[in-house]
């Protein structure tokens, strides 16, 4: 396996080794990339990456397509059909593409340093793999290419129909998009992780803070807007390649259903996904149908995917709204009953601050005089409260004790969460506070029962932790190498619950390739609901049964972009060990 110091890419040999199936002509790059994506289907598929340059708003930059489209291709398959796409490399670096929550071999998962080389420029590799389920899914380089457009959208339609109908429906891939370079990105964030925080707190702003929480957030040298590494300064946000001055229409006849497929294809923003006047039926979460549930709005983490049924009617238009959590941009998208029939766009809501939950002292946690404090904002607090008052700054941040022995403690490590309780049932940051009704987690009910109805036989607590003013991501306080670090390891079909626990103040999406497993979330016995990709919220805990049923090595990391390529990745190897049972 190559090091993600190197961003996973392998130096160069023999193509034979590599995969590959024959040599590509090196393309001149920088045309002009189209937005939208074109459709793929059939058995036998061709992905051309190339160099490219695309222009949205007043911003150009440097980016990458495949098939000459940002996003590339939208790739539509039917359950039970063979796949074999040919990955064509006409980029200037090395290049892949992972099946974001599709069951494959695991050689053909597409991460190198893992489970494949690197294809380099100049060079074709072929996938071939069974289309094992349905729903909706997506596809991306795991190089730094990604960023940069290396990604689409996958519909994979069913061999039975779904439980819900509908008359029309739209992929809506949510992005962002930066002129700068990621590598420019991660050596900016290097020197200061606040470098694109745009909304920091002052002695002047309309933050709802009192001197004493402004002197408090400095003694601890944190920001409570301090919600997004990269943010609206840098980024555009994009709904199918598309900026918000970009116009993008989606018809309707007024009365419809419409069903849309959601995907955050994003490198950092989470979004806050709404349509003002017009409720959302979420009826899949990860390409997993669940009980329907209906919302107004809801966040969508990095490389999560949803699906909603809307009905609209009674207006011309309505706004598809994805807003970036820190509220300092948004996408945009219309729903209009006739061509240019527009909606009211919603003003940028204020940005959200960080909570005493977020800093992992929630519900009960026991610090100077602290139990019992609720989820709340710190404006508004009884600050003299408990005799002593609330001086934070007194307090430990990085009181280790609280650590297990096996997360490694030194300067990679700012802060350990105090009392980390399970925060499924949290909306996400932000939306905690709204008027109207918004998704969690424990909302979602598998809409058949799961295959594996045993109890874990094991409990593996996994601790998310970080350096934010370092810029340090790491699993257990150990960043990864490939060279030095022993995999995860879980039996071949190993029932294990996993307890991931976030010792930051970030939200943190959570993916394990290969897999799906099951949000302990207080589901109805055997409806636990299948996810891909979890949130682990700041401060908190999140828990999921596994059935360590797909053999092979699979990464397991975040999917923040710059945290994993910084060190937030592991190793999960399934394989039969010591007469079956799990190290």
């Amino acid at each position: 396996m190559a090091s993600f110091g190197s961003l996973g890419l392998l130096q160069a040999a023999p193509a034979w080794a590599r995969g590959v199936v024959h040599g590509a002509g090196h393309g001149a790059g920088g045309a002009l990339a189209r937005k939208g994506s074109d459709v793929l289907s059939g058995n036998h598929l061709t992905m051309t990456v190339a160099d490219a340059t695309f222009v949205t708003g007043d911003r150009r930059g440097p980016a990458v397509t495949v098939n000459g489209t940002l996003p590339g291709p939208l790739v539509r398959l039917r359950e039970g059909q063979d796949l074999t796409v040919d990955l064509v490399n006409h980029s200037a670096d090395g290049t892949s593409i992972h099946w974001h929550g599709l069951l494959l071999p695991f050689l053909m998962d597409g991460v190198p340093g893992v489970t494949m080389p690197v294809v380099l420029p100049g060079e074709t590799f072929r996938y071939r793999f069974p289309i094992r389920q349905a729903g909706t899914y997506w596809w991306h380089a795991h190089t730094m290419q990604e960023p940069m457009g290396h990604y689409g959208p996958i519909i994979i339609d069913p061999a039975e129909p779904d439980p819900f109908t509908y008359e029309r429906e739209y992929v809506l891939m949510l992005t962002d998009w930066s002129p700068m370079h990621p590598h420019e990105i991660i050596k900016k964030l290097k020197v200061g992780e606040g470098y694109f925080n745009y909304q920091k707190t002052t002695l002047t702003d309309d933050y709802p803070l009192s001197a004493e929480e402004r002197r408090m957030w400095a003694k601890m040298r944190m920001m409570p807007t301090d919600i997004s590494d990269v943010t609206g300064s840098l980024y555009t946000f994009l709904v199918n390649g598309h900026g918000p001055e970009d116009g993008l229409e989606l018809a309707f006849t007024p009365g419809e259903r419409i069903r849309l497929r959601i995907i955050n294809g994003s490198a950092m923003t989470f979004f806050n996904v709404r349509i003002p006047g017009l409720p959302m039926t979420v009826v899949a979460a990860d390409g997993q149908n669940v009980h329907p549930v209906e919302t107004d709005e809801f966040q969508i983490g990095i490389a999560e995917t949803y699906d909603v049924i809307v009905q609209p009617e009674n207006a011309d238009a309505f706004a598809f709204v994805a807003e970036a959590m820190d509220r300092s941009g948004m996408g945009l998208a219309t729903l209009a009953s006739r061509p240019g029939a527009r909606a009211a766009v919603p003003a940028l809501r204020p940005p959200p601050l960080l909570t005493m939950a977020d800093m992992g002292m929630n519900h009960g946690a026991a610090a100077d005089g602290m139990a019992g404090m609720d989820h709340g904002s710190m404006a508004g607090m009884d600050h003299g409260a408990h005799g002593q008052g609330m001086d934070m700054s007194g307090m430990d941040m990085r009181d280790t004790s609280l650590l297990p022995p096996d997360v490694k403690v030194g300067p990679g490590l700012d802060m350990v969460a105090m009392n980390p309780v399970d925060r499924m049932g949290d909306p996400g940051i932000g939306l905690d506070t709204v008027d109207h009704r918004v998704l969690n987690y424990k909302q979602l009910v598998a809409h058949r029962p799961n295959a594996d109805r045993r109890q874990p036989t094991r409990l593996k607590q996994i601790h998310l932790t970080g350096n934010m003013e370092r810029y340090m991501w790491s699993f257990d306080g150990k960043k990864f190498s490939a060279v030095a670090d022993e995999p995860i390891r879980f039996a071949y079909n190993e029932r294990v619950r996993v307890r991931l626990v976030n010792d930051t103040m970030m939200a943190h999406p959570i993916h394990l390739h290969g897999h799906f497993f099951e949000l302990v979330n207080g589901a109805p016995d055997g409806h636990q609901p299948l996810k891909h990709t979890v949130i682990v919220q700041p401060g908190g805990s999140a828990t999921f049964d596994l059935t360590a049923n797909e053999p092979g090595d699979w990464a397991f990391h975040c999917h923040l972009v710059y945290h994993m390529h910084t060190g937030m990745f592991q190793v999960v190897t399934v394989r039969p060990l010591d007469g079956g049972k799990g190290a």
